[in-house]
């Protein structure tokens, strides 16, 4: 519960079946349950890239435009945030509304296994480092070393990255995804780093879609492991 909140102000979940009103988190996580909800998967689709979603249309086009939703299993229910900032200047936070909507009972889209995962991301890595580093537009400088180092200090200060529980493969691969899109966000906010030509840039946006689209297939596969280790047996 805590990590859902992180630390936003309040969290409520709309269009629960049987709650005429919107509800607190806990209430309405212990009113999933009662419906037959067994776990929560992740999903965090991007234009043109559907990752985690299963449909119908409407919640698709209301992930899409979110850019993450939780997809109820057992249930078939899906939860999309709509984040919302409230307060005087200088004591804003955050509050959040789940909106409840019915999902489509699918396999998700795109989904791998954490062996896949894995080793796909280690092959994405390898290819755009080498590729990165011929056109010399890899993040470099001081703005980039010190986006790295506070990567670093953060991961020190949080190793625990998934739940007690996870396999450790998930951990891994969850841990390198992340890092992974650190980088990538590195590489994009340096400017265009050495490259100079428009057919450089171009090459440079060109390795860095997959390597992106593959980190976020990882962090899904990491995410989820759990209920997928539940469904097998």
């Amino acid at each position: 519960m805590l990590a859902i909140l992180g630390e936003d102000a309040v969290h409520r979940v709309e269009g629960l079946p049987g709650e005429p009103a919107p509800v607190g988190l806990t209430l309405a996580l212990g009113r999933l349950r009662a419906l037959g909800v067994t776990g929560l998967r992740v999903a965090l689709p991007a234009p043109g890239h559907p990752l985690g979603l299963s449909g119908p249309a409407e919640f698709n086009a209301r992930a899409l435009e979110a850019e993450e939703a939780v997809i109820c299993h057992g249930g078939a229910l899906g939860l999309v945030p709509e984040v919302h900032e409230a307060g005087p200047d200088g004591d804003v936070h955050v509050e959040v509304v789940w909106h409840c909507l019915p999902v489509r009972e699918a396999p998700p889209a795109d989904v791998p296994s954490l062996g896949e995962a894995e080793r796909e991301l280690a092959e994405a890595l390898r290819e755009a480092t080498e590729v990165l580093t011929r056109l010399d537009v890899a993040g470099s400088g001081p703005v980039a070393e010190a986006a790295i180092d506070a990567y670093r200090a953060r991961a020190e200060r949080g190793r625990e990255v998934l739940a007690p529980g996870y396999p450790g493969r998930a951990v891994r691969v969850l841990e390198l995804a992340q890092r992974v899109g650190l980088l990538i966000s590195v590489a994009y906010e340096n400017g265009h780093g050495g490259a100079v030509s428009a057919s450089e840039m171009a090459a440079r946006a060109e390795v860095l879609r997959p390597v992106e689209r593959t980190a976020r297939r990882a962090q899904v596969a990491a995410y989820n492991s759990m209920v997928e280790e539940r469904e097998r047996r």
